[in-house]
């Protein structure tokens, strides 16, 4: 009996936030101190500044925060290969427990954690008022992503709840960040509802042609009308022979 309990405490012990910590200094020595420098100030992107002479610099990562750290890790926003490549969502090649770790240790020089969301206290309604307002001018109403000036605007296809509230909260790229003033936590909930819908949306009385906006649509719509003229004209023109 005394061996499951000493593993018990071990377990417990390793879960403690010192311990996680601890775990998430090692492997922020090991993995992203090249960028962030080695108290966390930031580095200036620069060429071969890296292991192996690669490109290195980042941002600062004091006060971010855990709602910053756990958003870029978990979506794959980081690590980056290259400081100058635009951030986009892969797949981690972190364990969940090195991401808890990493947070932990992020986390620990201030900043703020992350937004609780509930999406079913939300109204989709009121969420595609939200979104329409501050979001589709960039990912379109239905959060497939778009072109911007100088960026572009990422799908929300796989995005989860937490991750789109913590996305609202910090503003990662170019996108901006929404203040609570800006977006309540109550508008939140439906705004993250909303998105969530966008994922798999009720295409009623039409195709969704892919759900990329007005172009094909009008694309579509052009060659239906191009079709039926060219039938009418034959139409005619088969009459008056």
């Amino acid at each position: 009996m005394k061996r499951p309990a000493v593993l018990l405490f071990a377990l417990a012990l390793a879960l403690t936030p010192a311990a996680l910590a601890a775990d998430g200094r090692r492997l922020y020595f090991e993995n992203c101190v090249w960028c962030h420098g080695d108290r966390l100030q930031g580095v200036p992107p620069t060429e071969g500044g890296g292991p192996g002479g690669r490109a290195a610099g980042g941002p600062r990562l004091r006060g971010v925060g855990e709602v910053a750290a756990d958003f870029y890790l978990r979506t794959g926003y980081m690590p980056l290969r290259d400081p100058f490549d635009t951030p986009k969502r892969r797949h981690t090649r972190l364990s969940d427990g090195e991401i808890r770790g990493l947070v932990s240790f992020v986390a620990s020089y201030g900043g703020p954690r992350s937004p609780r969301v509930d999406p079913r206290r939300g109204k989709v309604s009121t969420g595609l008022t939200i979104f329409t307002e501050h979001c589709a001018g960039c990912h379109q109403v239905v959060g497939e992503g778009g072109l911007v000036t100088g960026a572009k605007a990422v799908s929300l296809e796989h995005a989860t709840a937490k991750q789109i509230a913590q996305a609202v909260r910090i503003g990662p790229y170019v996108m901006p960040r929404f203040s609570e003033h800006d977006i309540s936590d109550r508008e939140l909930d439906s705004l993250v509802r909303y998105v969530l819908y966008t994922h798999d949306p009720r295409d009623r009385g039409g195709w969704s042609l892919g759900h990329l906006g007005p172009v094909p649509e009008g694309i579509v719509a052009w060659l239906l009308a191009g079709v039926a003229l060219v039938a009418v004209a034959r139409v005619i023109g088969e009459k008056n022979e």
